[in-house]
């Protein structure tokens, strides 16, 4: 991978804050979905689209935006796609029928895929695949801040003023981050493609799935999301109906699982540089197995409060936290000299398989919560199958 010499790095600061926008737009609005439930007269299932559409843009957009930004440059696109996130949530705070919100949510969506593609493929850009797991260590630890006050304050500006008050935070941090974008963002983009049809671009993608590494890596990754996914997609209802708490409680309790993922990914940013990739995945994927297998245990013994729930969850995620800077740029980089287009069918991905995961969620809450935490269990060990998958097929 080229390193970038001629024009100057973009800052950490400004990358993280890039990275936050769509996971704090996606987490701020999960506390208050029972509420938007009753507020517009919707049933739970119509109600998880806002979730479920959500990852499914997401998905797309990432898909789109990878060769866009090896055609056009990561500047461009990434300038465009912050507007459309900024539509997006002003269309969410004036919503006033559930048709208005999913509009915005999938704005929102697909303005925020361009932010999860390219600070990834910028660190790549910049720093190399070994270069670039301690600096996207930070990155995701920028979103698991994110994910951690995110939750907590939707809970609470929902609790206190209403629903559409997230979508004016989201609106407001999202205009900031944008115009900052626009004034400090240089073009990192060293080797660009030159064809946009979509023969050549269709050919790319089949390159890229044709490497079994790049599949290992990818679906461990994509697998260990699943779990979050199956988690925080159901807990604002559990706790509401099942625990008899409030948004705010989900809130307050969830944050535990966000600083769990905040310390992992501190973790791997402290030891990047003296353990490599693999182990630091297979490290972090262990932790995420015992944590899954927890939760399970205490769901089968019917033990179900916040402390049971959340604390197993929370290993889970300080897991997470240490393997997927690692697993994803491993992913990445299988394909030089198409990062753009390599991150974007990661994003592609795990988005997909997490946008069918979190539509399942009203099934699997209405046969048991039992069967849920079994599919949370099965998501680690599968991640675990995958990457040792990768490692096999790397040598």
């Amino acid at each position: 991978m080229t390193k970038l010499t001629a024009v100057k790095a973009p800052s950490s600061l400004l990358l993280a804050g890039i990275a936050m926008a769509s996971p704090l737009a996606l987490n701020a609005f999960i506390p208050a979905m029972p509420d938007v439930a009753q507020s517009l007269e919707q049933n739970i299932s119509t109600i998880q689209l806002t979730f479920t559409l959500y990852l499914l843009t997401l998905a797309i957009g990432q898909l789109i935006c990878g060769p866009l930004s090896d055609y056009f440059g990561r500047r461009p696109v990434l300038i465009v796609g912050l507007a459309l996130h900024v539509l997006g949530s002003l269309l969410g705070a004036t919503a006033q029928d559930i048709d208005q919100l999913i509009g915005g949510r999938i704005l929102q969506a697909l303005g925020g895929s361009a932010g999860m593609v390219l600070v990834r493929t910028i660190l790549l850009d910049i720093h190399g695949r070994e270069g670039a797991a301690n600096k996207m260590g930070y990155v995701v630890m920028a979103i698991a801040i994110a994910q951690a006050i995110a939750p907590t304050v939707g809970g609470y500006i929902n609790l206190w003023f209403d629903w559409h008050s997230i979508f004016y935070l989201s609106l407001l941090i999202s205009t900031l981050i944008w115009i900052l974008t626009i004034l400090r963002l240089p073009e990192t983009g060293t080797e660009k493609t030159t064809s946009l049809g979509i023969i050549p671009i269709l050919n790319q993608y089949s390159d890229i799935l044709r490497s079994p590494a790049y599949l290992g890596y990818t679906l461990s990754t994509t697998f260990i999301a699943c779990a979050f996914y199956l988690f925080v997609g159901s807990m604002p209802y559990i706790v509401v109906k099942q625990l008899g708490g409030t948004s705010a409680d989900f809130g307050n309790w969830f944050l535990s699982v966000s600083l769990a993922f905040m310390a992992g990914s501190f973790l791997s940013t402290r030891i990047s540089a003296r353990l490599k990739i693999d182990n630091m995945i297979r490290a972090g994927n262990g932790l995420s197995l015992f944590g899954a297998a927890l939760l399970l245990m205490f769901t089968l013994t019917d033990q179900l409060h916040y402390v049971t729930l959340f604390l197993p969850m929370a290993m889970l995620t300080f897991g997470r936290g240490m393997s997927q800077p690692s697993a994803q740029l491993a992913a990445i980089s299988c394909s030089s000299g198409k990062a753009g287009t390599a991150s974007g069918l990661m994003g592609f991905i795990q988005l997909i398989t997490g946008a069918a995961v979190a539509q399942s969620i009203p099934f699997l809450m209405h046969t048991s919560v039992v069967l849920l935490s079994a599919f949370i269990f099965l998501a680690p060990l599968l991640s675990w199958v995958s990457h040792h998958y990768a490692i096999n097929h790397s040598k």
